[in-house]
């Protein structure tokens, strides 16, 4: 790899970290782009694979920062986890199967559909004190694990996180408040990531020096991410409102260009 690459790589990383510390989710869902148009990935499958591996860990990285603060509903998490690895591990198959550039066409309409959701308002009131145990289970777990399975699906298919989906689906599933379905998020962005990587991995599609500069970045990127939620915490939907504005951006430009 040149000088330029290797730099590109590291940058990518940093951007992916960050947005994982900052909003649980969303650093896999750029991670893609950033392999194929910055770094210079010249296989979907391969940038798929390699954002894979790169995610889950820098994920599980941002997932220490939020469970020393306490803001992980670990059982909670665990159900949605188990049925978003199930989905993952099929829609992992299915993806590499598809056409690669296909593949990235409705990968650029997704964002643009996400990124579009965002922006609208929620309705749910919030449920702070929200835990799965005996007495909830039968609320619970109808929503978890049927919402758990379908954003799986879509990660293990378009080879991301799928943290973009997981927080509003554990929203929707528990009602719990925003910073809690950040950190409680990143538990299935580390399981699903890990799903897909290991499948992608196991073919033979993964870029392993990208993988490793990516980290290093990621690691970085993570801890200012962290820190900056931190201090815009009380302005978090301004963060959402400009994040789901440059998923839309993204999506387009995507879109456009595998056209």
């Amino acid at each position: 790899m040149g000088t330029a690459a290797i730099l590109a790589a590291l940058l990518s990383g940093g951007v992916i970290g960050l947005i994982l510390g900052l909003v649980g989710g969303g650093g896999s869902i750029l991670a893609v782009p950033l392999l194929i148009y910055v770094v210079g990935v010249g296989s979907p499958h391969a940038a798929i694979g390699t954002a894979a591996v790169a995610v889950t860990v820098n994920a599980l990285a941002s997932l220490i920062g939020h469970a020393r603060a306490s803001r992980v509903k670990w059982r909670c998490a665990s159900v949605f986890a188990v049925s978003g690895m199930i989905g993952a591990a099929l829609g992992a198959e299915l993806g590499k199967a598809f056409d690669g550039k296909r593949l990235l066409v409705l990968f650029g309409l997704l964002m643009i559909g996400v990124g579009m959701s965002m922006l609208r308002k929620r309705r749910t009131a919030e449920a702070p004190d929200v835990r799965l145990s005996r007495d909830s289970a039968r609320a619970l777990l109808p929503r978890l694990v049927p919402i758990g399975l379908g954003v799986g699906l879509a990660a293990g298919f378009f080879g991301i996180g799928g943290g973009f989906l997981i927080v509003p689906g554990l929203i929707l599933a528990t009602a719990m408040p925003l910073p809690f379905a950040i950190g409680t998020s990143l538990v299935v962005v580390s399981a699903l990531g890990l799903t897909t990587a290991t499948s992608y991995a196991l073919s033979g599609l993964v870029d392993w020096q990208v993988t490793a500069l990516l980290i290093m970045g990621g690691v970085v990127g993570t801890i200012g991410g962290i820190a900056l939620g931190k201090i815009l915490g009380t302005r978090k939907g301004l963060l959402e409102r400009g994040f789901a504005a440059i998923v839309i951006a993204i999506g387009a430009y995507i879109t456009a260009s595998s056209i």
